[in-house]
Parts: C-alpha cells; sequence; structure tokens
C-alpha cells in the first residue's frame, strides 16, 4: 500500500488542522514550566517595572516587584549551576544568599538615584535616567505584560505572558506558510521549527524579541494575503505590524520597512526586467509599476510609509537618537565617559566584531547552513514571497550590526534571522517530498 502523496496528506489532515496547531503550542507551553524562573536578563528589571507602573504601582511598590522577581532569578540560576558544578554540588544551595546580595546592592542603586531626585516613572531608577530612557520609549511589551502581572503576580504573570507570544509566534509560522498555499504537514513543520529552534527559547524570555518575532510574522502574513490577491488585508497586516513593532522597539520598524521596500523592489526589477517587451515605451519606471503585482504595490507603499514615517516620528517624540545609541554601546550603558569619536570607534568595532562572528559560526556553521537552506527552499518554492522572507531575515542582521557586542546574551538580536529556516526549510521539504512523489509516479508507470 503507497503512503499518501502530500497533497494526499494535505487532505486528510486538513479538517484536523486547529487541533494539530493547537496541540504543538500546548506541547510546547508545558514543556516551559521546567522553568519558570531563572530566564531574567538585565533588561527584564526595565520591563517589568514600566509593566508594574503601568498597573497603578508607585515606585517603591514597581522597585519591590521587579527586585523580588530579578533576585529571584538569579537564585534560581544560582542553585541549579551549583548543583551539577562536580566541585561544590555537595555545598549548601547559595539561592538565599545570592537572593540577598542582588536585593541589598539594587535597593542600594534604587535609593540612592531616588535620593537625587531621580522620578523613577515610569522605569524604577535601577540605572540613570540616560540609560533607562530608550526603554521609556518602548512602551508596546510593558502594556502587553502589565495586565498579566496584575492578574497573575509578577512570576506567573510573566511566565504566562512570555508562554503566550512565543506560542503565538508558532502559530504565525503555520498562517503564513499556509498562505503561500504550503500543504498542512509543510505549515505544521515551520511551526514546530518555530518552537525547536532558538526562536522559541528567545521568545521565552522576558523581553522584547518574542514580540519582535510574533510582529514580523504578522507583516510576513500580510505579504503572502496581499501577494494572493486579499490586498486590503495584506496591507492592513503590513501597516498594523510596522505600528506595533514602533511601540516595541522603532529602530526594528525601521529596518523591516525598509528592507520590505527594498524586497519589493527586486521582485518588480524582477517581473520588468521579464516583460520588457511589453513594457516598451513606458520607461523603465513605468514597466516596473505595470510588471509589479496590485499586492506586492501596496506592501511596497505601505512599508516605503514606515520607513518614512518612522524617523519622523521618532525625532518628533525626542527619542534617542542613533548617536546616543552609539554612546551607550560605547561607554557601557553611560557608565563611562562619553566618546569623542564614536563613529569611528563604532566602525572599528564592527569590523572586529564581524570577524570574530564569522570565524565562530565557520566552526560551528549550523546558523550558517540553515540560512542557506532557508533561502533556497524559499526562494525557489514561493519565488515571489521568498524575498520578503530574506528581507525579514535582513532585519535580524541590521539588529545585530547595529549592536556589535560579542557578549549580549547570546544570539537574541540576531534572532529574527531565524524565521527564513523556520520559513524556508518547510518549503523546502515541500520540495524534495514533491520531487519524489514525482518520481515514484514515474516509477509506478
Amino acid at each position: 500500500m503507497r503512503a499518501p502523496t502530500a497533497d494526499g496528506w494535505a487532505r486528510v489532515l486538513a479538517p484536523r488542522a486547529r487541533v494539530w496547531v493547537l496541540l504543538f503550542a500546548t506541547v510546547f507551553a508545558l514543556l516551559q514550566l521546567a522553568s519558570v524562573t531563572g530566564r531574567a536578563t538585565p533588561d527584564t528589571k526595565n520591563y517589568v517595572s514600566y509593566a508594574l507602573t503601568l498597573g497603578g504601582a508607585s515606585v517603591r511598590e514597581s522597585a519591590a516587584g521587579t527586585i523580588d522577581h530579578y533576585c529571584g532569578s538569579r537564585a534560581a540560576t544560582a542553585e541549579r549551576k551549583r548543583s551539577v558544578d562536580v566541585v561544590r554540588f555537595r555545598a549548601p544551595s547559595p539561592a538565599a544568599r545570592v537572593a540577598e546580595e542582588c536585593r541589598r546592592e539594587l535597593w542600594r542603586k534604587v535609593d540612592r538615584r531616588l535620593a537625587a531626585g531621580q522620578s523613577g516613572v515610569p522605569v524604577a531608577p535601577f540605572a540613570s535616567e540616560r540609560f533607562l530612557r530608550i526603554f521609556e520609549v518602548r512602551p508596546g511589551y510593558p502594556v502587553l505584560l502589565a495586565p498579566f502581572v496584575a492578574v497573575f503576580g509578577v512570576l506567573w504573570g510573566v511566565w504566562l505572558a512570555s508562554v503566550l507570544i512565543a506560542a503565538a509566534g508558532g502559530v504565525l509560522a503555520f498562517l503564513v506558510l499556509r498562505a503561500v498555499h504550503a500543504p498542512v504537514p509543510v505549515a505544521l513543520t515551520g511551526q514546530a521549527l518555530y518552537y525547536v529552534l532558538p526562536c522559541g527559547a528567545t521568545a521565552m524570555r522576558p523581553m522584547t524579541e518574542g514580540v519582535l518575532l510574533a510582529l514580523t510574522l504578522t507583516a510576513l502574513w500580510g505579504c503572502a494575503l496581499a501577494r494572493e490577491g486579499r490586498v486590503r488585508a495584506g496591507a492592513l497586516l503590513v501597516g498594523g505590524s510596522l505600528a506595533a513593532l514602533f511601540t516595541v522597539k522603532h529602530s526594528q520598524a525601521l529596518f523591516l520597512g525598509v528592507c520590505l521596500v527594498g524586497a519589493c523592489a527586486v521582485v518588480g526589477a524582477r517581473r520588468a526586467r521579464g516583460g520588457e517587451r511589453t513594457g516598451r515605451g513606458l520607461g523603465p519606471l513605468g514597466a516596473w509599476v505595470r510588471a509589479v503585482e496590485p499586492g506586492v504595490l501596496a506592501v511596497g507603499a505601505v512599508s516605503a510609509g514606515a520607513a518614512v514615517c518612522t524617523p519622523a516620528l521618532a525625532s518628533l517624540l525626542h527619542y534617542p537618537a542613533a548617536s546616543e545609541s552609539l554612546q551607550d554601546l560605547l561607554t557601557d550603558h553611560f557608565t563611562r565617559p562619553d566618546r569623542a569619536r564614536p563613529w569611528a570607534e563604532f566602525l572599528r568595532l564592527e569590523v572586529n566584531f564581524w570577524a570574530e562572528w564569522g570565524r565562530r559560526q565557520l566552526t560551528e556553521p549550523l546558523f550558517l547552513a540553515a540560512l542557506a537552506a532557508g533561502a533556497w527552499g524559499a526562494l525557489r518554492q514561493r519565488p515571489v514571497f521568498g524575498w520578503f522572507v530574506l528581507a525579514a531575515a535582513c532585519t535580524g542582521i541590521l539588529n545585530q550590526a547595529g549592536h556589535p557586542d560579542i557578549t549580549i546574551w547570546g544570539d537574541r538580536l540576531i534572532v529574527v534571522a531565524w524565521l527564513l529556516p523556520v520559513l524556508g526549510l518547510p518549503l523546502l521539504l515541500e520540495r524534495i517530498t514533491t520531487t519524489r512523489d514525482s518520481l515514484d509516479v514515474v516509477t509506478a508507470s
């Protein structure tokens, strides 16, 4: 008895697709119970404090809830490390000591800055006002976090919000692939890959990356719908995602807008070159416009608007400029004097960073291989949509290039680039299974 073809599997599983999607998301969520605490990073303090303030907490209440959560995370991490340390695993637990030292240090900083007149609104004064200003202009994630911490408390509220955000990313990967007519098993593969690749683990951290991944996938969903003829719905999704990204991390909204414009330009150029005969007499721009599909034009228009409006609105709202972000990077979060020639130092650091990053990747080339395979699958199976996926992945590269610090919590800055294998590898699988099925038919005949 022959196994069902890819189309056959799609017909078998389509009525049960929602069940499978929910099952995958539920299994992922249950697995996250293995680490309810221990995921907090230094930046987590600022987001949690912001969320508590939005919920009506005073400065000291916000600081207290945040300190308990962060120091509890550090204590849990210390205990886990001690339990597997070949020298100290028989020693007493360091959790209480680590938590107490952490609380004492953070309260000392908060009390000192409050006494000096720092307001602590909307973020408790764990650092200088200049540094915290970077987080004050990112209200999107704290707004999302606030109802969870208000209802479930800080520990479980942060964990539950992280689970839902990460699980939603996998569901969006499924929806994106289905929007480009990938069979259900292929789309489910994309959802599973989102959970098992670094996207899932990074999205679970109580920081902005999970929301960035989800919004980028939503924008790609819009690109897919617009490409398939649902222009208005697609444009609304792309525009809404870019607007939401502005509230989460406005630089990412700029990167995605610019990269999507670039993808539309490439698609148009390829189509115009293929239709040169029918476009004679229209000029290069006329031939380009005539060749591009309405959906691609709509995505390009919305993305171009975001690319123009994002820096303009950021300037109008007096958001920290690129030069301020540069000083933050080079002065260890403004704990050292400002650099006199920041751009020259930044470029030198950039070159050094990518040389070291490339060396490390070549010794363990899983990421590079996944990117190459994902690009192959996306561009070969869905040539137009593949350029949008490639554009989204490039925003991860740009984000990492803007922060050339090899020590920043692993590869979280570049994590959006993992969307290329998340979406491209299932399409490559579709190509392989389709080829295999064709060979089976030829053999049988």
